[in-house]
């Protein structure tokens, strides 16, 4: 049975320790940044972080409200970048049934500009990254290699405030409903983002859209998840863009 990750943001203190343990675990090299007027750092993912924890502030009357959303990749139950560039290049991308991690290889060096922007025009949560000097793109792995060994995902060993969850899948979409339950009770525009569509579900306690841009899918309005995967396993998959809301 896939394990699912949830990922409860009434719990996320930003400590940023699951993004830090990422780039360890994987050793990504450093990033060269600067202030931006944000916590948020570095301000987007990118080759060297597969995780980052993003910042958004609102003022709301006299109180301002931070929101954290600890970012990666949803590992879909029907990927589109499977779809779009699984079966280009064999081993490329692959997608474990067991665990339901999405893992992209080494091998993904040798797909094409084109096939990447495809495969990043198909996210709905906008993941993919191409590293412009290996060619490599790259993306969270649901660390995959430690799963398989009856391990936890790193970020989630390291959590301290139990916002970080993961286990089989039915189990997490318990807890999530359970979690969900006892935040709504002070905050009543909480939700699940995409449950039924992803193996990383997170537990919002606003409106998604405070959070990021593509914390939920950027699906067109009235285009069904069905629709849309059909859509981009056609031949015609050039066209994948106007599928999305731009």
């Amino acid at each position: 049975m896939a394990k699912s990750f949830l990922i409860d943001t009434s719990r996320c203190t930003a400590c940023r320790g699951c993004q830090i343990a990422c780039k360890e675990w994987f050793e990504l090299p450093a990033n060269k940044t600067k202030q931006t007027g944000s916590h948020q750092n570095p301000p987007d993912l990118n080759p060297n972080n597969y995780k980052i924890v993003r910042f958004s502030e609102h003022l709301e009357g006299n109180t301002i409200r931070w929101y954290f959303f600890p970012d990666q990749c949803r590992h879909c139950i029907d990927p589109p970048c499977v779809a779009v560039g699984g079966d280009i290049v064999e081993g490329a991308i692959i997608h474990d049934k067991k665990t339901g991690a999405v893992v992209y290889t080494d091998k993904t060096r040798q797909l094409s500009e084109e096939t990447f922007e495809e495969m990043r025009e198909s996210c709905p949560y906008n993941i993919p990254r191409r590293d412009p000097t290996t060619g490599r793109i790259s993306k969270c792995t649901m660390c995959n290699d430690r799963v398989v060994r009856g391990l936890l995902p790193v970020c989630v060993q390291v959590c301290p405030t139990g916002a970080m969850n993961f286990g089989e899948r039915e189990e997490m979409l318990t807890l999530a409903q359970k979690r969900l339950a006892r935040v709504k009770k002070e905050h009543p525009k909480a939700m699940l983002a995409d449950p039924d569509d992803v193996n990383v579900i997170y537990l919002l306690v606003d409106d998604p859209t405070k959070y990021y841009e593509f914390s939920v899918a950027q699906f067109i309005p009235g285009l069904d998840r069905k629709a849309f995967l059909a859509k981009l396993g056609s031949p015609l998959r050039k066209g994948v863009r106007s599928l999305l809301r731009v």
